[in-house]
């Protein structure tokens, strides 16, 4: 099988690539788009330079529409956006689903405190998937799905691969992404409980400048 041919270009050879082994997940499939890596971030910067399938711009404040639009602005594409559950819940959340979905998010997350009613009222609300998130293999996940959740999020640490198995032995053809943590071996222990999609952390901005200004010091350190 021929290989698929590669362009980098000059400019943009040091993006931040997803790692390679999510490739073998089987992906979700949404709206036709074939989701396999989702990215954690708000940095629009990181944001615009990323081969990631998706973004996943979940953030500790109260949703923003305005944190919405500077995110799509500089995404190319899908961008899955948080919209409360915990502190921010009810009404509020579901104005904020409504918001992101007309600003052209591909789905919206919950938090994991999020009430089935509130999921329920936000799936009545929205026609893109509703991502509830699962931080313990003991939460009600069947009280979610009869509410309408489309896709389970599982962000369990360390426990994560182990979450997602208990869930998959529950919900065998249910669609589920899960953080992949810090190493290949790690995503491709999710990967094998049985996640359809990884989500990653890229570093953040100021580690990959730092790794670029080490390279200008280590060049100019003897003078022009």
């Amino acid at each position: 099988m021929q290989n698929p041919a590669n362009y980098t270009g000059t400019l943009r050879n040091h993006m931040v690539e997803a790692p390679p082994c999510i490739q073998e997940c089987t992906g979700i499939r949404i709206f036709g788009r074939l989701l396999k890596s989702i990215m954690f971030s708000t940095d629009v910067a990181i944001i615009a330079n990323t081969n990631a399938d998706a973004i996943i711009a979940v953030y500790p404040f109260t949703p923003q529409p305005r944190i919405v639009s500077a995110v799509m602005s500089a995404a190319d594409m899908p961008v899955f956006f948080g919209v409360g559950g915990g502190f921010t819940s009810g009404t509020r959340s579901v104005n904020q689903a409504l918001a992101a979905e007309n600003m052209g998010a591909i789905g919206v997350v919950l938090n994991a405190p999020v009430p089935p009613e509130v999921l329920q009222q936000i799936k009545d609300a929205v026609d893109i998937p509703v991502v509830s998130t699962v931080v313990s293999a003991e939460q009600n996940t069947e009280s979610r799905i009869a509410a309408g959740v489309d896709i389970l999020n599982v962000a369990a640490s360390a426990q994560t691969p182990a979450v997602v198995a208990r869930l998959r032995e529950r919900h065998p053809d249910f669609p589920i992404m899960a953080t992949g943590g810090p190493t290949e071996d790690t995503i491709r222990a999710t990967i094998a409980a049985g996640a359809n999609a990884i989500t990653f952390t890229p570093p953040d901005t100021g580690v990959l400048l730092a790794e670029i200004m080490r390279g200008h010091r280590e060049r100019f350190k003897h003078g022009d």
